[in-house]
């Protein structure tokens, strides 16, 4: 080995040998040997044309190698092919002459000698002849061959008589025809060897196919630390532990305490259970094995079993150490589910998996860490104590815990003077980590569009509003009347809220066609609440169903616009009646058993555990409590007629109010557009005088800075949300 292998770190054994990055550091010795493997000189010139990135080529490149030599191969079939179809074996001054010709010769003594290969005579004549060939074509031979079939020895007597010295020879192997008739033998296989190639996915060939492909984590790379992991404090907690004891087993044995074996990361989608887990490998210290859950799954049965004995026994050999598994329900399914049975394929890589968690044979320091949003259908002998000791659950952050992944995510971006975190998280409650990060992705983009140097409150405001409801569509063309009508829609919502006391302040109205609505009407929780009384609920219904009500005290009839409401509010209602024990008639009982997908909400299948008669009851109440709160609603907005259409009027102007403009209208005060939109036409059109332009365009910036710092987002939750479709 060269002395620039030797140098080099070996990481690309991972999926082989598992071997863990040993290359020097830049304090060592061989640490100027490396800048020239870089391509970078002492002097500091650029890396030279031609030369990769990171060094030079990593030995023998078989990759290369084998196309170059697959190409050779197919030129060289080819030019068999075209060899045996198009050539001829036949020299060019000898003539194919046919028996009567041959006979001629023979009797006129004219054929001085004679090769006989098999059944074929090439005769050598004395002299020249003038003979016809296939072609017809009449020109002067000394040589030809003609076909005799058998030869006998009345053949062989008549030779001996007309004087023909010949004699018998053996034909030669004919290698063309050979290496012919196995092309097609040759062609299948290279095809079935593409085939298996493919299959693996990299070019290590089929003897790898059950070899595992966990990737090693290596230690030149920028690492991923609990520094840079927020709203997640009891998960960091509990791997933060896991750490300790992989460094110092001592300090958690000597009182008869054990490594745990696993630790399953749960939690909804985007929450950042793999971010966790990369945080857990640039703290742990020790070798990390990362992989996905459908990297054990193929076609053919028994290849993912083998990659799991594979990948526990590069964990054995670099114990102690950590394997990670994303995904883990690719392979870890609950066994015999579903119509027809279970997955033979995925089953067998699921037992192989439990034997090498907690088997015959114990794997010590190997701690497994994986991660899933579908715990329900992980099969309950992978969830026992003993494999997975601990589930950890990675949940949305708090208000707290938003603020800080804001924080960590704005870093690196330049924030105008205004920028509230905090106010920005408590506009976001249900976010998760990825919704954040995206929402502050969507601003700095925001703020480059318009060309901003630092990213504002404002672009904050629009880009939560893009991410959680979707983009304006302003271009969309509506009708006055339809406009009307979506008015009254949402400032019925928001005119309910306002008359109800306790409920949660309304954030934003607007008649802006978002995403799929053509209007939104956004409501502020006070605070994060987990449990809340019937009369929230109750409240809840009424508000949703102001919409509904201020369509029919207006205009007499309602629209198929407010569907989501009608379902929304039944929703609470059955929930009221037949899960939450709210109903005086029923009492404190649950009704219809169900499963459902843990953290997902949906139902799956629902049980009916009661009567008939029940059911009727369950119906009733359901629809006392919904039009109960109807008629609650209409009582309001009766009483409140005036407040209704002022709102609706300057809903209509302003096309956006938010809860303090709601509240300074219902005080009595008159809302006015800003300054800067009564200049505007000033500004385009001009009176000549450039000293009064001057003066407009000023306070046209001003009364625009002024309008941006009392347009500061206030906080919104996206469940409070109600669409008019």
């Amino acid at each position: 080995m060269s002395e620039r292998d030797q140098e080099r770190p070996e990481v690309e054994e991972s999926e082989e040998g598992g071997e863990r990055s040993s290359g020097p550091s830049s304090s060592r010795p061989g640490a100027p040997l490396r800048d020239r493997d870089r391509g970078v000189s002492a002097e500091g010139r650029q890396p030279g044309r031609g030369k990769r990135k990171g060094g030079p080529s990593r030995g023998f490149q078989w990759r290369r190698a084998s196309k170059v030599l697959f190409l050779w191969i197919f030129f060289f079939l080819v030019v068999i092919f075209a060899a045996k179809f198009f050539g001829s074996n036949i020299p060019s001054d000898t003539a194919v002459i046919s028996f009567k010709t041959y006979r001629e010769l023979l009797q006129g003594r004219k054929i001085r000698s004679a090769d006989i290969v098999e059944t074929s005579f090439q005769g050598h004549l004395a002299e020249p002849e003038p003979l016809q060939d296939e072609a017809g074509n009449t020109k002067s031979y000394q040589h030809f061959v003609v076909n005799l079939g058998i030869i006998d020895s009345q053949t062989r007597k008549e030779w001996e008589e007309y004087g023909v010295d010949f004699k018998f020879k053996t034909k030669p192997y004919n290698w063309l025809n050979f290496l012919f008739n196995m092309l097609p033998w040759f062609l299948f296989a290279g095809l079935w060897i593409f085939i298996l190639r493919q299959m693996q996915g990299g070019p290590k060939g089929a003897f790898s196919f059950g070899k595992s492909r966990a990737k090693l984590v290596s230690e030149d790379k920028p690492k991923v630390t609990f520094k840079d992991v927020a709203g997640a404090e009891e998960a960091k907690q509990e791997l933060q532990e896991i750490i300790e004891i992989l460094k110092d087993p001592r300090k958690f044995q000597k009182l008869g305490g054990r490594i745990p074996k696993g630790v399953l990361l749960v939690g909804p989608p985007g929450t950042g259970k793999t971010y966790i887990a990369k945080a857990v490998a640039g703290e742990a210290g020790v070798p990390f094995f990362s992989m996905s859950g459908s990297d054990f799954v193929e076609m053919f049965v028994g290849v993912g079993a083998s990659r799991v004995r594979d990948l526990f026994e590069q964990g054995k050999a670099h114990a102690p150490c950590i394997i990670f598994i994303d995904e883990i329900d690719a392979v870890g399914r609950h066994r015999g589910a579903g119509i027809g049975g279970g997955h033979d394929e995925r089953e067998q890589t699921l037992n192989q998996l439990l034997v090498e968690m907690d088997g015959f044979e114990s794997n010590e320091g190997v701690i497994l860490i994986a991660a899933t949003n579908r715990p329900d259908v992980l099969d309950p002998a992978l969830l026992r104590p003993g494999r997975f000791d601990r589930q950890v659950v990675v949940d949305r952050p708090d208000v707290k815990g938003r603020e800080g992944v804001l924080a960590i995510h704005t870093r690196h971006i330049p924030l105008a003077k205004g920028v509230n975190l905090k106010v920005l998280a408590r506009a976001t409650p249900g976010l998760s980590q990825a919704d954040l990060a995206n929402l502050v992705n969507e601003a700095a983009l925001l703020a480059s569009r318009y060309n901003r140097d630092r990213v504002t409150m404002l672009d904050f405001e629009a880009a939560k509003d893009k991410v959680m409801m979707g983009a304006e569509r302003r271009s969309l063309i509506i009708p006055e009347e339809e406009r009307r009508l979506v008015a009254y829609h949402e400032i019925g919502h928001a005119l309910v809220s306002k008359l109800i006391p306790g409920s949660d302040p309304v954030h934003k109205a607007t008649i802006i066609p978002i995403g799929r609505a053509l209007g939104v009407t956004h409501f502020l929780p006070l605070d994060e609440r987990h449990v809340h009384p019937k009369s929230y609920w109750f409240d809840r219904i009424t508000m949703i169903l102001g919409g509904r009500v201020a369509e029919k005290v207006v205009f007499g009839e309602t629209a198929n616009g407010a569907a989501d409401d009608y379902e929304r509010a039944t929703a609470i209602a059955r929930n009221m009646v037949c899960e939450w024990g709210m109903s005086e008639r029923l009492g404190p009982m649950t009704y219809g058993k169900k499963e459902e997908e843990i953290f997902l909400g949906r139902e799956i299948a629902q049980h009916r555990d009661y009567s008939e008669r029940t059911a009727q009851t369950i119906d009733e109440e359901i629809k006392e409590i919904v039009t109960s709160a109807e008629r609650r609603a209409e009582d309001l907005l009766r009483a409140n007629e005036d407040k209704l259409h002022l709102l609706v009027n300057t809903l209509l102007e302003f096309e956006v109010l938010d809860g303090s403009q709601i509240d300074r209208l219902l005080a009595g005060e008159v809302l006015r557009r800003p300054a800067h939109h009564r200049h505007r036409g000033n500004g385009q059109h001009g009176n000549g005088r450039s000293g009064q332009g001057a003066r407009d365009r000023g306070r046209e910036s001003k009364d625009r800075e002024r309008e941006d710092e009392e347009a500061k987002p206030l906080a919104q939750e996206p469940e409070k949300t109600t669409p008019e479709d």
